[in-house]
């Protein structure tokens, strides 16, 4: 035996993910004729979770191979390549590799949604279907409740932090990726935590090592790719953190600019949402005016008029030029 090249590894994965999407298309067809329509939109995430746990527990957990390793002739094995991975570092990866996921992308979504719906919309988006099943869990509740005792500066820095958090996990994993195509082991993130190894057996043993340095190649190629697009997201922020401060000391300026203006005239239009003097009026698509800084601010997470709820697209905002009230 031999430990397994990158090429084995990418075709078990690539047939694993299409036993897998067959028993989710079944299962999700099986549920649809049953239940209906809405009970699938509703339910569709937790059915493919337990397609995919299902499938890994009749395999990788009871252990076989699965249908992708049997195809490419490799065994599991830990991280000595003596022995077959135990029953606990097993059930370690299957939890990691589709448990883990799930929680993590509800949990995220569940929080982002529970720090941007203002306090008198929690009530009704308790029984909105779209969040799926977990809306009726425990673990909804408790995100509720450490939310609700959170400022609302805290919220806005967590809420910073959440978006963050899923701006990195696709990075992580085209890390991991290009980590793989270099190395030639670990596929998969959460064999890479356990430590499960392949080796294999039968047929030729060195007819992976004349593709590998085309993996490597490509290895190189993606961690570059992905260098550079890290370089040009903080390049990015920085850049708008930049225009931010400057448009704050811009507004500043005119607003001391306008203060004697606006005490003769005696008009005073307030933004309502930093509830001061109105300034550098922008009008949204249905009519509502507020200060340039505050709207966009606000179309950062919502992409809906404060007022009246209207969605519109940020590009629709209109800054007013020379506008007195």
């Amino acid at each position: 035996m031999a430990a397994a090249g990158p090429a084995r590894l990418v075709r078990c994965g690539q047939k694993d993910e299409l036993y897998r999407s067959g028993l989710r298309s079944g299962a999700g067809t099986a549920l649809h004729g049953l239940a209906g329509a809405k009970k699938w939109l509703e339910w569709r995430r937790e059915i493919d979770l337990l397609s995919d746990v299902a499938y890994f527990v009749l395999t990788t957990l009871s252990g076989y191979q699965t249908l992708g390793e049997e195809y490419v002739n490799i065994v599991q094995v830990d991280s000595t390549k003596k022995r077959v991975p135990s029953f606990l570092r097993r059930a370690i990866f299957v939890s990691l590799h589709t448990v883990v996921p799930y929680c993590l992308e509800k949990g995220l979504l569940h929080l982002e949604h529970e720090l941007q719906i203002e306090p008198d919309e929690s009530r009704t988006s308790q029984s909105s279907p779209a969040l799926g099943l977990s809306s009726q869990t425990l673990i909804r509740n408790w995100i509720q409740k450490q939310v609700g005792e959170l400022t609302e500066q805290q919220k806005k820095r967590v809420l910073q932090i959440v978006y963050v958090l899923k701006q990195c996990i696709p990075l992580l994993h085209r890390l991991h990726l290009a980590v793989f195509y270099i190395s030639g082991t670990f596929y998969h993130l959460s064999k890479r935590i356990t430590g499960i190894t392949y080796l294999h057996f039968g047929g030729l043993q060195g007819e992976d090592q004349s593709i590998r340095s085309s993996y490597k190649f490509l290895g190189i190629i993606s961690l570059f790719h992905l260098l550079l697009t890290i370089g040009v997201q903080m390049y990015s922020f920085k850049q708008k953190q930049r225009a931010r401060q400057e448009w704050k000391l811009h507004r500043n300026l005119a607003h001391q600019k306008n203060t004697t203006k606006e005490k003769t005239t005696g008009r005073h239009s307030h933004c309502t949402l930093c509830l001061e003097e109105r300034r550098h009026t922008t009008a949204t698509p249905c009519g509502h005016l507020f200060c340039w800084e505050c709207i966009t601010e606000w179309c950062n997470t919502r992409t809906e008029c404060p007022l009246c709820r209207e969605k519109f697209h940020p590009q629709k905002l209109i800054y007013l030029r020379h506008y007195q009230l």
